[in-house]
């Protein structure tokens, strides 16, 4: 289609009006910034159901469907969660006190960091032994990390600017997070473009977000790749973030006709306004050899399908490649429990545009994969050739393939492990090392290592890495380093509720065994069964009610949530 057969005259009045509006958002108080979204949060409640129950038609499954925990997660819950972190942050400086308190930013090993998670006592109470720590880049200080956070709210207020969101057709909550980013970090009003995959929830979020479309900060609009790209280079629109692919942002910035490839060899982009970007890669499972028991095993397969399984593998940050030890005798247990999981968890499809043909290409590549379960859950155990479209490619669906690296040792394996993730797997969104306690506390330096060395903008440590984009309190975003040029997974950090700047990456890290088990493990924490996981056998019931108890916290609800969540 070509901006001929366009309606440009809509696409320009909204920028219009949008622009008209930019200056009263920059004037807003912060106490009416507030109640905004003190409004927003009852609003997401009340259409919880509704976006939930959307999500899991377009997907193929009815509404008592146990895969519907996951329209939940992905869509009310996280979104009321990041707005819960960005209120407690704004309410801070409202109070007149620092976005972080003192005791949160430290300096170790020679670098800053940033403990962000938990932020409140209910954070504590409910993911218990979950953190998270940002890694702020080399060079900066405490005192600068310190000055950094909020400083739009103390000081240095942004320019009135118009946004535009492309929004990602995969996760429910994504365009909606990322319309709260643009709006409360960088004080820009918005354009959301609604992906054509999802386009049923702009009559939700109309709803969710009425009084920022009342007040003129933020208009939705439909269409694809046409309108996508004259709104892009409108002359109204300052700023741009898109959720996609790196196909996606080259087509933007390159053009998709004969002389895209020359401009981007010559840097000559079609825009060259600010772009930010999460598009994803191909992410790594790290498996540190360990004292597993069995029930270790289990759970450990349950947390790895999970991270592959959710939303049937259509997320940016699903675990693609397991990277095994060789050596390691629990190799081959572990992949049998993997195995047995697969082909437990209820009947699904994998529902977006394209995956037949990702999956099909998988098949055609290993004619001996395993299918598990459904039909559709593939599963390649042994890759031996780095060049592999596995190793090389985001499926985007649910295939997981497992590489086996050499190392007698953990340190010897970490070290080949660390390597292969960043110099042969591609992007740097987000990675998952899995490590027994007993192993860290006998190998602590070789861990610290790994750590410190895997250039992932999200590190999940016994963590899904993809729990990072729940939090609002963990930016999410690439590792820094990526050009327009060479985009790989992107550029910026989004989310981000104290609002840090110069950050490099954030590591988060959870239990290695859920309660009771993990006074066993030597890691005890208080935390069941994530509800998160593909295998929690109440996670409907327990989302449902972490959602409304995140958007209204009280002791009286607590009972109820945690009788579900131990139930699970």
């Amino acid at each position: 289609m070509t901006t001929d057969a366009l309606d440009t005259s809509l696409l320009d009045r909204t920028v219009a009006a949008v622009r008209a509006e930019a200056s009263s958002w920059s004037a807003t108080p912060l106490v009416e910034r507030i109640a905004l979204l003190e409004r927003l949060q009852p609003r997401v409640v009340a259409r919880a159901a509704e976006i939930a129950g959307a999500g899991s038609r377009a997907k193929g499954y009815g509404p008592d469907s146990p895969w519907v925990a996951e329209d939940w997660i992905g869509g009310p819950w996280a979104l009321v969660q990041n707005t819960a972190a960005l209120l407690h942050v704004l309410r801070r400086i409202a109070a007149g006190r620092d976005p972080l308190d003192g005791g949160r930013v430290r300096e170790e090993d020679g670098r800053t960091r940033v403990d962000v998670f938990p932020a409140t006592g209910w954070d504590t109470l409910l993911l218990n032994g979950f953190k998270a720590q940002v890694w702020m880049r080399p060079g900066v200080t405490a005192e600068q990390a310190r000055a950094g956070a909020a400083s739009g709210y103390r000081g240095r207020r942004s320019e009135p600017a118009v946004a535009l969101v492309l929004g990602a057709g995969n996760v429910a909550a994504i365009t909606a997070l990322d319309i709260l980013h643009k709006l409360y970090v960088e004080g820009q009003v918005v354009i959301a473009k609604m992906n054509p995959v999802n386009s049923y929830l702009r009559p939700h979020f109309e709803y969710v977000f009425a009084d920022f479309v009342e007040r003129g900060w933020l208009r939705f609009v439909d269409g694809g790749a046409a309108e996508g790209g004259y709104l892009t280079r409108h002359d109204g629109v300052d700023a741009v973030h898109v959720t996609g692919s790196d196909r996606t942002h080259d087509a933007i910035m390159w053009g998709t006709d004969e002389d895209a490839g020359r401009r981007r060899h010559e840097d000559l982009p079609l825009i060259a306004k600010p772009f930010s970007s999460e598009l994803g890669g191909v992410s790594p499972c790290i498996v540190a050899p360990g004292p597993w028991s069995a029930a270790d095993f289990r759970f450990q397969a349950e947390h790895i399908v999970t991270s592959k399984m959710n939303n049937s593998g259509h997320n940016c940050i699903a675990s693609q490649i397991l990277v095994l030890p060789r050596e390691w005798d629990g190799t081959e247990r572990l992949l049998d429990e993997i195995r047995k999981v697969l082909r437990e968890l209820p009947s699904r499809a994998d529902y977006y545009p394209g995956a037949a043909d990702r999956l099909a290409s998988v098949r055609a590549a290993h004619p001996s994969a395993e299918t598990h379960g459904d039909g559709c859950r593939l599963l390649v155990p042994d890759i031996a050739d780095h060049d592999d479209l596995l190793v090389t490619d985001e499926v985007f669906g649910s295939a997981l393939g497992a590489v086996r690296l050499p190392g007698a040792s953990p340190e010897a394996f970490l070290r080949h492990a660390v390597d292969f993730a960043n110099d042969t797997l591609p992007g740097t969104l987000g990675a998952t090392l899995i490590v027994h306690p007993r192993t860290e506390k006998a190998h602590r330096d070789a861990v610290r290592s790994a750590v410190a060395d895997l250039r992932y903008g999200t590190l999940g440590v016994n963590c899904w890495s993809g729990v990072g984009f729940l939090l609002g309190f963990t930016p999410w975003g690439a590792f820094p380093g990526h050009t327009r040029q060479d985009i790989g997974s992107g550029i910026g950090f989004v989310h981000n509720a104290f609002m840090l700047e110069d950050i490099e990456k954030t590591v988060i890290r959870a239990p290695f065994a859920p309660a009771p088990r993990g006074l066993v493990t030597g890691a005890p924490s208080l935390s069941p069964r994530p509800p998160y996981f593909v295998t929690h056998r109440t996670a409907l019931t327990t989302v449902e009610r972490l959602t409304r108890f995140t958007a209204a916290p009280s002791l009286t609800k607590l009972h109820a949530l945690f009788a579900a969540a131990l139930r699970g």
